[in-house]
Formats: structure tokens, C-alpha cells, sequence
């Protein structure tokens, strides 16, 4: 027997969650479906929603990837000693 539910949902999310389930060949209704019988199959609640990166971030992203394009940072070590010998150079 199926049953409806109703469900307040930003109009863009609904709009993004509708154009995934239809690139796998899903409607809506079927994808929200089968991850509520995932849900009750596994009896675990998995969600991954990410977190924008703060233009604080992005500026130290940017300064990583140009130093390891520099070739300014230092060499990977085996050990900790290896590390420490280098550092006290």
C-alpha cells in the first residue's frame, strides 16, 4: 500500500534533487523512496552536506598549491629524526 507524506523543502533543492533522479533515470518520488527503504534496510541515517569553504580557506589553499608549485616546501621524511635533522639545518 503506498501512502503520501508532504514535505517543505526549498524550492532549489527540490529543483537540484530532481535533475540528479532524473540523470539516473528516477523520478523524485523514487529516489526519496529508495533512500527511505535504505534508511530502514541499514537503520542508519547517512547525510553529506558540505560546508562552503570561507575565503579564509581559499586564500590558504591558494598559498599551499603555489608553494608545493615552488618547490619551496620541504622533502616527505621516513622518520621523525629524518624530519628533525632537517629542520635543524
Amino acid at each position: 500500500m503506498n501512502t503520501v507524506i508532504s514535505v517543505k523543502l526549498d524550492s532549489e533543492v527540490k529543483q537540484s534533487a530532481q535533475e540528479v533522479a532524473k540523470s539516473a533515470g528516477l523520478t523524485l518520488s523514487a529516489l526519496i523512496n529508495s533512500y527511505l527503504r535504505q534508511v530502514a534496510a541499514t537503520r542508519r541515517i547517512e547525510l553529506y552536506a558540505p560546508e562552503p569553504m570561507t575565503p579564509k580557506l581559499e586564500a590558504l589553499i591558494a598559498e599551499v598549491e603555489a608553494e608545493l608549485a615552488s618547490g619551496t616546501v620541504s622533502k616527505p621524511f621516513s622518520t621523525a629524526d629524518d624530519f628533525l635533522a632537517d629542520l635543524k639545518k
